[in-house]
């Protein structure tokens, strides 16, 4: 079957996969596709098998296979070994000051009728004083959860 992405691989890149998948110490997806590499190859002394038996025998899906033959062809192999890192950027929910409020608020006294500060009281009282618009308990777990503060 002709392959819009045919995997053609040299022998020191084989030697390398080979290895990788000989010492079995690499994360499993690396492992997954090397091993998917090595089976598609059509090089020199390659397999070259089908991405259905390809997925057959690795137990993964056809179009698993199909991207890592894609992504090797165009990216190259270290980039179709490493995982990509996600490169959105998330905006912190509060900043420097309004984290300082949050954990002087926590030290301070649970109000009236209330033993402790709960999480949802928190969130409640940071929007009352203004310090934020607006807030969720989720996000003062997480806030809380990052400062040496929250440590008894």
């Amino acid at each position: 079957m002709a392959y819009p992405y045919r995997v053609f691989l040299d022998e020191p890149q084989r030697a390398h996969l080979r290895t990788l998948v000989g010492s079995g110490v690499a994360p499993a997806r690396m492992l997954t596709r090397a091993r998917v590499l090595l089976k598609a190859d059509h090089g020199e002394g390659g397999p070259g098998w089908a991405d259905v038996a390809i997925a057959g025998a690795l137990d993964i899906h056809p179009a698993t296979v199909q991207r890592i033959r894609r992504q090797f062809v165009v990216e190259g192999l270290a980039a179709t070994l490493e995982r990509k890192r996600p490169d959105r950027v998330y905006e912190r929910a509060l900043d420097g000051r309004q984290e300082a409020h949050l954990v002087a608020l926590t030290c301070a006294e649970a109000p009236a009728g209330h033993a402790r500060w709960s999480l949802r009281l928190l969130a409640d009282e940071l929007v009352r004083l203004e310090v934020v618009d607006a807030i969720s308990h989720e996000t003062v777990r997480r806030t809380l959860k990052k400062t040496t503060s929250s440590r008894g």
